[in-house]
């Protein structure tokens, strides 16, 4: 019996062409692909064009607190500048670090940034399992406000109208009045640590979730005192809500001429400052980085930043990219520090 052969059949195709005609080919539609890239990245808006569409400003703590009462000025300066709108994202919780860890996570396209502050720097040494690194998961671009802490108390629960006379009340009477803070590890928690350190007494820590909500059960009576920044109860000091009986520092507050300073009542080493400063994610290039620092300081030049700041005595930053960067290391380790001496924890 014969066997029948198979043989595959021939498809039909293109006809054949030589290697160098190839090359040639795929050389040009990848030329060409390359192109077609290129003028899509063309598209994007650059550092020049800078904001070409809303800004987000993660602010890690409530509204109502200390950083909103730079932020939203700041914010309306913005739009007025840019004609761009500074979309102010409040996320607060455990000392501003649920902000920060969210802001960390952003992209660095410059179109999201981080308003942060002494909390930060005092949060490596409170809360040692961070998912984020203020120096290493962020780029420090510009301090945008210092202004000192103020020792406030509820006029209706403590009588002291000078810090001599509160100091006699709380020796007296160690663990009778309670503060508030903008949560534990936040600089009001630090501030009064400090406080307790150099003047040896003992007052109760009671933390919120931020300090407009501790400064709201101050001004109602549910809390003793409070060691806030200036720029959030300013407003509440010259309405009598609630009373100023001392600001850190070695010299008076222009905001509160008639308020001593810490080294007129003998703490001459109580020197503390909440300052805000202005961070863009990791990964932000540094022609984007250098746009907004420009206008940043250009801000910080108008008249309307300069009457919300002196309002709530507070000095606008006038350090560089590079020593913002120092200042913030500096303070890590001077609040590591601070945190070490006190035995502050985290309730």
């Amino acid at each position: 019996m014969m066997k029948t052969a198979f043989f595959p059949i021939a498809h039909a195709g293109p006809p054949a062409i030589s290697r160098r005609a190839w090359l040639q080919a795929a050389g040009a539609s990848g030329l060409a692909a390359a192109g077609a890239v290129g003028s899509a990245r063309a598209q994007q808006p650059g550092a020049a064009a800078w904001p070409a569409k809303p800004v987000t400003l993660v602010v890690p703590f409530p509204a109502g607190g200390g950083t909103d009462a730079f932020a939203r000025p700041f914010a309306a300066q913005f739009a007025k500048s840019t004609g761009k709108t500074l979309v102010i994202d409040n996320r607060g919780g455990a000392g501003g670090t649920v902000g920060a860890s969210y802001a960390a996570k952003a992209a660095g396209d410059g179109y999201a940034l981080f308003m942060g502050g002494t909390h930060h720097a005092i949060a490596p040494a409170m809360y040692p399992r961070l998912d984020y690194d203020i120096e290493r998961d962020f780029i420090p671009l510009a301090l945008l406000a210092s202004v000192p802490q103020v020792v406030v108390v509820n006029p209706r629960v403590v009588k002291a109208t000078t810090m001599a006379q509160f100091l006699d009340y709380i020796r007296a009477n160690p663990g009778k009045l309670n503060y508030a803070s903008a949560g534990s590890g936040s600089a009001h928690h630090l501030a009064g640590e400090l406080f307790k350190l150099q003047t040896g007494t003992f007052i109760t820590h009671i933390p919120y979730r931020g300090a407009g909500p501790a400064l709201q059960d101050l001004i109602g009576g549910n809390v003793d005192m409070m060691f806030d920044g200036l720029g959030s109860s300013a407003a509440h000091i010259k309405g009598g809500r609630i009373r100023a009986l001392m600001v850190a520092g070695s010299r008076r507050n222009p905001a509160l001429p008639d308020v001593p300073c810490a080294a007129e009542v003998g703490l001459r080493d109580y020197n503390v400052n909440t300052w805000y400063g202005l961070w863009a994610p990791k990964g932000t290039p540094a022609d984007m980085q250098a746009r907004i620092v420009e206008e940043v300081r250009k801000l910080g030049a108008a008249d309307e930043i300069k009457a919300a700041w002196a309002a709530n005595g507070a000095e606008f930053g006038s350090l560089t990219q590079p020593q913002f960067a120092a200042f913030v290391s500096a303070e890590v380790r001077r609040w590591a520090q601070v945190v070490k001496a006190s035995g502050a924890t985290l309730e």
